[in-house]
């Protein structure tokens, strides 16, 4: 039986753990057998600068916290080699690193995530991995903002360009005016 000391260690794992799924918003868990150290430190420097939280978990300890959050479907996936990546904030970001990471590396395998505490299946990370990032959405929804007040600009300086509203309006009036019909021939 372990002693006292390894029991509060144990238990206040679990307790950090099941604050981290409560948490956060979206979460992965990984098989990470196979990977060595220099793939292992690129792959967390990639998940610490897009705000994911990554550790290598007992599944026992994981298995506990999932109970306790209500996350009861990641149980069956937590067997081998287990990781958890969570993001606070961001969606997409831990599925895209690790499923585009599992492309790239054989023995590296996405096992399940869930998303708004509801564990998800694989279809559903795997399109989660497929969505661009935060600042490319919202570069998106910039462009889509200013796409008509640059078209405003656009036609605007093209009216200066013309010389003015009456010179476009002299040209656009001699277009429209029909022209005189030529003589027909004989």
């Amino acid at each position: 039986m372990p002693s006292q000391s390894v029991l509060e260690q144990k238990k206040a794992i679990v307790a950090e753990l099941t604050e981290r799924l409560k948490n956060s918003v979206t979460g992965v868990v990984v098989s990470y057998k196979g990977i060595n150290t220099e793939d292992d430190t690129k792959l967390r420097k990639e998940l610490r600068e897009n705000n994911v939280q990554y550790t290598v978990v007992k599944n026992t300890l994981l298995s506990r916290a999932c109970e306790e959050v209500g996350l009861d479907d990641l149980k069956p996936v937590l067997e081998g080699t287990t990781a958890l990546a969570t993001s606070d904030s961001e969606y997409a970001a831990a599925a895209r690193i690790l499923c585009g990471y599992a492309k790239e590396h054989d023995n590296f395998k996405v096992k399940s995530g869930y998303l708004d505490g509801a564990v998800v299946d694989m279809d559903t990370i795997i399109a989660i991995s497929k969505l661009p990032t935060r600042e490319v959405l919202l570069a998106n929804v910039l462009g889509a903002f200013q796409a008509p007040i640059a078209a405003f600009a656009r036609v605007m300086q093209a009216v200066v360009d013309e010389g003015g509203f009456d010179a476009c309006l002299d040209k656009k009036t001699a277009e429209e005016a029909p022209a005189e019909e030529a003589p027909a021939a004989e």
